[in-house]
Protein backbone atom coordinates (compact mmCIF):
# COMPACT_ATOMS: atom_id res chain seq x y z
CA UNK A 1 0.00 0.00 0.00
CA UNK A 2 1.17 3.35 -0.75
CA UNK A 3 1.38 7.10 1.37
CA UNK A 4 1.63 10.10 -0.38
CA UNK A 5 2.17 13.65 1.80
CA UNK A 6 -0.38 15.21 1.72
CA UNK A 7 -0.25 18.80 3.67
CA UNK A 8 0.23 20.05 7.23
CA UNK A 9 -2.50 21.93 8.63
CA UNK A 10 -1.97 25.19 11.29
CA UNK A 11 -5.21 26.68 12.99
CA UNK A 12 -5.45 30.50 11.95
CA UNK A 13 -6.70 33.90 14.09
CA UNK A 14 -6.47 36.52 11.16
CA UNK A 15 -6.67 34.72 7.99
CA UNK A 16 -5.51 38.04 5.85
CA UNK A 17 -2.81 38.58 8.44
CA UNK A 18 -1.66 34.56 8.00
CA UNK A 19 -1.62 34.41 4.23
CA UNK A 20 0.60 37.85 4.10
CA UNK A 21 3.08 36.17 6.08
CA UNK A 22 3.23 33.15 4.15
CA UNK A 23 3.27 35.43 1.09
CA UNK A 24 6.36 36.72 2.34
CA UNK A 25 7.90 33.54 2.75
CA UNK A 26 7.75 33.00 -0.75
CA UNK A 27 3.97 30.57 -0.50
CA UNK A 28 1.23 31.29 -3.05
CA UNK A 29 -2.08 30.20 -2.65
CA UNK A 30 -2.86 27.41 -4.49
CA UNK A 31 -6.22 26.95 -3.93
CA UNK A 32 -9.07 27.79 -1.25
CA UNK A 33 -12.16 25.96 0.14
CA UNK A 34 -15.61 27.65 1.89
CA UNK A 35 -17.68 25.69 3.79
CA UNK A 36 -20.20 27.67 5.08
CA UNK A 37 -22.21 24.76 6.71
CA UNK A 38 -19.10 24.26 8.80
CA UNK A 39 -18.10 27.87 8.74
CA UNK A 40 -14.33 27.68 7.87
CA UNK A 41 -12.16 28.90 5.23
CA UNK A 42 -9.35 26.65 4.45
CA UNK A 43 -6.44 28.53 2.22
CA UNK A 44 -3.84 26.18 0.83
CA UNK A 45 -0.32 27.66 0.31
CA UNK A 46 2.73 26.08 -1.26
CA UNK A 47 5.86 27.04 -2.57
CA UNK A 48 5.44 28.09 -6.49
CA UNK A 49 7.79 25.17 -7.62
CA UNK A 50 5.97 22.60 -5.11
CA UNK A 51 2.40 23.04 -5.08
CA UNK A 52 1.75 19.17 -4.09
CA UNK A 53 3.89 20.21 -0.46
CA UNK A 54 1.17 23.02 1.11
CA UNK A 55 0.39 24.34 4.72
CA UNK A 56 -3.40 23.77 5.47
CA UNK A 57 -4.39 27.88 6.97
CA UNK A 58 -7.43 26.78 8.82
CA UNK A 59 -9.14 29.64 9.66
CA UNK A 60 -13.13 29.14 11.63
CA UNK A 61 -15.34 31.86 11.18
CA UNK A 62 -16.75 32.31 14.72
CA UNK A 63 -13.05 32.93 15.88
CA UNK A 64 -11.03 30.83 17.79
CA UNK A 65 -10.44 32.65 21.50
CA UNK A 66 -7.58 29.63 22.29
CA UNK A 67 -5.91 31.25 19.61
CA UNK A 68 -2.57 32.23 19.98
CA UNK A 69 -1.84 30.43 23.48
CA UNK A 70 -3.00 27.11 23.47
CA UNK A 71 -1.06 25.38 21.44
CA UNK A 72 -3.86 24.80 18.76
CA UNK A 73 -1.91 25.85 15.67
CA UNK A 74 -0.47 23.29 14.79
CA UNK A 75 -3.87 20.80 13.21
CA UNK A 76 -2.46 17.65 11.88
CA UNK A 77 -0.02 16.26 8.92
CA UNK A 78 -2.03 14.42 6.45
CA UNK A 79 -1.19 11.34 4.01
CA UNK A 80 -3.31 9.58 1.17
CA UNK A 81 -3.28 5.80 1.92
CA UNK A 82 -3.76 3.44 -1.41
CA UNK A 83 -6.29 1.22 1.15
CA UNK A 84 -6.96 2.97 4.33
CA UNK A 85 -8.90 -0.19 5.84
CA UNK A 86 -4.98 -1.95 5.63
CA UNK A 87 -3.23 0.83 6.66
CA UNK A 88 -5.39 1.02 10.16
CA UNK A 89 -5.96 -2.26 10.45
CA UNK A 90 -1.73 -2.43 10.19
CA UNK A 91 -1.81 0.46 12.59
CA UNK A 92 -4.17 -0.98 15.15
CA UNK A 93 -2.39 -4.64 14.94
CA UNK A 94 1.08 -2.69 15.91
CA UNK A 95 -0.41 -1.17 18.95
CA UNK A 96 -1.76 2.17 17.78
CA UNK A 97 -5.28 4.05 18.60
CA UNK A 98 -7.33 4.61 15.62
CA UNK A 99 -9.12 8.14 17.61
CA UNK A 100 -11.27 8.24 14.26
CA UNK A 101 -11.92 5.20 12.23
CA UNK A 102 -12.59 5.27 8.66
CA UNK A 103 -16.10 4.46 9.37
CA UNK A 104 -16.73 6.19 5.64
CA UNK A 105 -14.12 4.25 3.51
CA UNK A 106 -12.75 7.81 3.42
CA UNK A 107 -10.86 9.21 6.38
CA UNK A 108 -9.21 8.20 9.55
CA UNK A 109 -7.28 9.93 12.48
CA UNK A 110 -4.92 8.62 14.58
CA UNK A 111 -1.93 10.14 17.01
CA UNK A 112 1.75 10.19 16.89
CA UNK A 113 3.61 9.02 19.96
CA UNK A 114 4.51 12.68 20.35
CA UNK A 115 0.45 13.42 19.96
CA UNK A 116 0.75 14.63 16.54
CA UNK A 117 -2.36 14.12 15.07
CA UNK A 118 -2.27 12.64 11.82
CA UNK A 119 -5.10 12.48 8.99
CA UNK A 120 -5.47 9.62 6.82
CA UNK A 121 -7.16 9.87 3.82
CA UNK A 122 -8.24 7.02 1.34
CA UNK A 123 -6.87 7.49 -2.71
CA UNK A 124 -9.51 8.03 -4.98
CA UNK A 125 -13.04 7.03 -4.42
CA UNK A 126 -13.87 6.26 -1.25
CA UNK A 127 -14.06 2.44 -0.11
CA UNK A 128 -17.36 0.57 0.41
CA UNK A 129 -18.25 0.96 4.26
CA UNK A 130 -16.83 -1.59 5.98
CA UNK A 131 -16.83 -3.82 9.61
CA UNK A 132 -15.56 -2.86 12.29
CA UNK A 133 -14.75 0.17 10.69
CA UNK A 134 -18.29 1.30 9.87
CA UNK A 135 -19.68 0.94 13.51
CA UNK A 136 -16.27 1.59 15.48
CA UNK A 137 -16.97 4.88 17.15
CA UNK A 138 -14.12 7.97 18.11
CA UNK A 139 -12.08 7.09 20.81
CA UNK A 140 -9.83 10.48 22.82
CA UNK A 141 -9.15 13.47 20.67
CA UNK A 142 -8.09 13.55 17.13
Amino acid sequence: MSLTYLHTMVRVKDLDASIAFYALLGLVETRRFENEGGRFTLVFMAPPDQPDCPVELTYNWDGDDGLPSDGRHFGHLAYRTSDIYGLCQKLMDNGVLINRPPRDGHMAFVRSPDNISIELLQEGDDLPKAEPWASMPNTGHW
